[in-house]
């Protein structure tokens, strides 16, 4: 070893790990050094999941070791990974909502008064002065499920910060957040490692990746096929890497050709899950041959609004046309049928039956149409023949169409979602969050689509919180805040910062 090498604090050496017949890590080798960031790129299903998951001891490796400080150490649960300071935030918080902030962090490991009580007052002030000592400010009494979801991945990473963790691993830290949460976040990291903390940092934003990482390693198909220095390399670079193809990073489209307008909302008043208000007065015109972009920070009603339009939220008051066809009070088949199209923000609840096969839910949303049901009977056969027709088209990756759609990775999953989504007749898609957690390869395939679909006369509405996505897809773009359009203007019109501005205060 080169004597002026960091001392390495986490290795995994010729790790192996298959499921059945699928090899999800192959003499898989990865060295952090002690304080460094380092990033694991790869598309999904290339083995990030499965290899943090083994250094965590949530799977037992096949082959393979796992050494800390050196030291080979054996992984066979969580508390073994914790017992040699190892702390994990995943990309699902693994949160109880119902307890505080305190509670959370110290479960498992909390301080106690005389007889074996919890000393609470002692545990939130301990949460208290590690937040502020890390940059992690959060209210320790705060009860979980009513935080934002920025807040809540603060008390992940404080849990991990609690147990002293000297090698965090973060699961696409940045999925949820916001561009202020995600900078904030950034800055967080720094300063951890400035302690001597080692990061491992799974990530699909690359930008994030060039910004943030001292070193990289990529994966493909189970394998390491590259380890490199960001400042070697450039966004283009770790793309090829990951796909093993040139990746379009922007996607390329004409200008667009609106016509008669498709969707429209006229002073819309929608609740929220509280009860309080979400949407307010909210008006929106959206036309076919174009995309309409809704960028805004999460949580100002983007949801709502969304769920409002496809009949999963009723309305308190307003209008919900399609054309001339009042939508409001119809439900979510009804709206189905009218030619709405839905790609959900998430896939999970409201995009798949995760148990179903990959050929069931191509078809969720024409199963009772011919030719997929005759005379209320299931027609397998032509099922199984539009599913390999969708598979082959949209390039959905699975071993059979007859798999649990929850065996797929996350990229997969959402090209199952647009794949139903896009191929039969609609004249409005609403895409809330296309792309979060997917990888580049993915999103390079699904803004491709997007983009079909405008280019054919679909009315397509946007809502992201990938400000970049907003900006490299739209013709038009409505800023919300607190549940109102605070601002619309042709793409090419708005700034990144005036647009963060409006976001973030309502004004520009």
């Amino acid at each position: 070893m080169n004597n002026q090498q960091a001392p390495l604090a986490l290795e995994a050496v010729g790790i192996c790990k298959s499921f059945g017949p699928l090899v999800a890590n192959d003499e898989v080798n990865l060295q952090v050094e002690k304080g460094q960031i380092h990033a694991l790129l790869g598309e999904n299903g290339a083995g990030k999941s499965t290899l943090v998951n083994i250094l965590f001891g949530l799977y037992k490796a096949d082959e393979g070791e796992v050494r800390v400080a050196g030291e080979k150490v054996e992984m066979n649960s969580p508390h073994d990974a914790i017992e040699h300071k190892i702390g994990m935030v995943h990309q699902h918080f693994q949160l109880v909502p119902v307890l505080t902030v305190t509670e959370n962090i110290v479960l498992g490991d909390e301080p106690t008064k005389k007889g074996g009580v919890l000393d609470f007052e002692k545990a939130a002030q301990e949460v208290e002065e590690l937040g502020k000592r890390y940059g992690l400010e959060v209210d320790p009494r705060a009860v979980v499920e009513d935080l934002p979801i920025g807040y809540q991945q603060r008390v992940e990473i404080l849990r991990s910060l609690y147990r002293q963790a000297d090698v965090l691993i973060l699961d696409e830290p940045t999925a949820v957040l916001t561009p202020q949460e995600t900078d904030h976040l950034l800055e967080v990291l720094r300063s951890l490692t400035a302690e001597g903390v080692s990061i491992i940092f799974i990530t699909h934003k690359l930008r994030e990746v060039l910004a943030i990482a001292d070193k990289v390693t990529v994966m493909r198909r189970g394998e390491v096929v590259g380890v490199t220095d960001p400042k070697e390399t450039n966004e283009e670079g770790l793309a090829e890497m990951m796909v093993g193809r040139s990746v379009v990073l922007r996607i390329a489209k004409s200008e667009a050709t609106p016509g008669n307008t498709v969707l429209s909302i006229k002073e819309l008043n929608v609740l929220d899950d509280r009860n309080q208000s979400a949407l307010k007065d909210f008006s929106l015109d959206v036309k076919e041959g174009e995309i309409f972009g809704i960028a805004g920070v999460e949580g100002n009603g983007q949801r709502e609004l969304v769920e409002a339009i496809t009949g999963l939220r009723p309305l308190v008051s307003g209008s919900i046309l399609m054309g001339e066809k009042e939508m409001s009070g119809c439900s979510a088949r009804e709206i189905s049928e009218e030619g709405i199209s839905h790609i959900p923000e998430n896939r999970e609840k409201h995009g798949l039956v995760g148990p179903h096969s990959v050929a069931d839910n191509l078809v969720l949303n024409r199963y009772f149409h011919s030719p997929f049901a005759a005379r209320g009977i299931r027609q397998t056969a032509a099922i199984n023949e539009e599913a390999s027709h969708l598979v082959e088209k949209f390039d959905v990756r699975t071993a059979s169409i007859h798999n649990p759609a929850r065996t797929l990775s996350g990229g997969n999953k959402q090209k199952v979602i647009a794949a139903r989504e896009l191929s039969h007749d609609s004249s409005l898609l609403l895409a809330a969050q296309p792309t979060r957690g997917i990888d580049v390869g993915s999103i390079e395939f699904i803004h491709q689509q997007l983009v079909n679909a405008r280019d054919a006369g679909v009315a397509v509405l946007l809502v992201s919180a990938e400000l970049d996505e907003i900006l490299s897809l739209s013709d038009r773009v409505g800023v919300i805040y607190q549940g109102k359009l605070v601002a619309i203007a042709p793409t090419d019109e708005f700034t990144r910062i005036q647009i963060g501005q409006l976001m973030t205060s309502g004004n520009s």
